[in-house]
């Protein structure tokens, strides 16, 4: 059974939940959503696709931010780029949607789920649905492939851009003054990102 609260659809029993967090203007709405309607979210800073360091770092710096301002428990699992790179080794050549980051998204949303059992959470979420540059389909078939890769942890695959959270993402960015990246994270979007841009 699932309880829909407007356009968001909550797993019977979900009060706590590890939501993996891309970036802190893409968590932002989603957040005040479990809050207010009494989900406690852990945020879970994984992104080792991020580049350059220095990127990586200030995206971090402004998720942490926020959560702190929040009260709410924050946990970074380290940037670990070399190890993210052999995992989409010969993908590198791969469009923006195509299957380095489906591959991307399923190594990221394992270690989520991980994260989930270890701390006794069990459900994770993640906020890479929030985009509307990312495909669904792909973020759900990872996080199902994690669930079933990690023994008790359950995925909720919810489209974070329903129900008014686009718009609220888009304020939210402006109350906190979150920096707003302008590309996806690592260095094959930031090239191809630059090739359109040229």
């Amino acid at each position: 059974m699932v309880r829909q609260k407007s356009a968001i659809d909550v797993p019977d029993g979900l009060t706590r939940v590890l939501l993996h967090a891309c970036c802190a203007p893409c968590s932002s709405a989603i957040v005040e959503w479990l809050l207010a309607n009494d989900i406690r979210p852990t945020i879970y800073y994984y992104n080792p696709n991020i580049f350059p360091r220095e990127e990586y770092e200030i995206r971090k710096a402004e998720s942490k931010r926020h959560a702190e301002s929040l009260g709410i428990e924050w946990i970074d699992d380290d940037w670990r780029h070399e190890e993210w790179l052999q995992g989409v080794c010969g993908l590198e050549d791969e469009p923006e949607r195509g299957l380095r980051c489906a591959r991307c998204f399923e190594l990221r949303l394992t270690a989520a789920a991980q994260q989930a059992v270890e701390l006794g959470i069990g459900w994770f979420s993640t906020t890479l649905a929030s985009s509307r540059w990312k495909r669904l389909d792909q973020i759900e078939n990872a996080g199902y492939a994690a669930e079933a890769a990690v023994t008790g942890a359950r995925f909720w695959a919810q489209n974070w851009r329903k129900g008014g959270l686009q718009e609220r993402r888009n304020q939210l960015l402006k109350e906190y003054g979150f920096y707003n990246q302008l590309y996806c994270g690592c260095e094959f979007s930031l090239r191809q990102s630059k090739t359109r841009n040229s």
